[in-house]
């Protein structure tokens, strides 16, 4: 009984990461977002190669700017901005052993092949290797050099999320900037009788 609830609880968890990432998001003690203005990312980020940028670095770019936009801030070059907008990606390899139970027909040498011999359980052993994504967005206060927002989604990386990275990477940005506590203002309604 104990190795069917193992193997459901397995299945359910395997359902949720292909559902969507698990999405988590802190804000600083304190911290008002709204009294921000500008925004610009450091030099280094997290996604870059050393000197180099990465397209995933551009990727990133380009949906934190989509976010930010909405959100009224503004984006600036260098050093002058409020905030600082990092992110980092990481890849893991997985592993898990799923077990469930599978009948056995036959005697104790298997001569009765199954025709009048008892049934003995036994179990099929499954192992599975994928790979687990996390990605991190700061939103860093320049001044005091402070992180005043994180988001964080952790989820398996499927074949169609390494074949369309920038397709992924707006879809969980999107995600995470849902928990952001700046929310992008109400489109206005369209006039009535126009």
């Amino acid at each position: 009984m104990k190795k069917i609830f193992a193997v459901l609880a397995i299945t359910c968890a395997l359902a949720a990461c292909e559902s969507g990432p698990k999405l988590r998001a802190n804000t600083a003690p304190g911290a008002n977002l709204q009294a921000y203005k500008t925004y610009s990312f450091p030099d280094k980020l997290g996604t870059d190669r050393g000197d180099v940028q990465t397209p995933l670095t551009g990727y990133f770019k380009e949906a934190v700017r989509r976010e930010m936009d909405a959100r009224g801030y503004k984006f600036v070059e260098g050093g002058s901005a409020d905030l600082w907008v990092n992110f980092h990606v990481a890849a893991q390899e997985k592993t898990d052993i799923r077990s469930t139970p599978a009948p056995y027909y036959g005697g104790y040498y298997g001569y009765r092949g199954g025709v009048y011999g008892g049934w003995y359980g036994g179990s099929d052993v499954e192992t599975v290797h994928y790979k687990v994504g996390t990605c991190n967005i700061d939103v860093v206060d320049v001044a005091k050099k402070s992180l005043v927002w994180e988001g964080v989604a952790e989820g398996k990386l499927t074949e169609k999320v390494l074949k369309d990275p920038r397709a992924a990477v707006n879809a969980v940005v999107t995600e995470l900037y849902k928990q952001f506590p700046v929310q992008p203002p109400a489109a206005a309604a369209p006039a009535a009788g126009g």
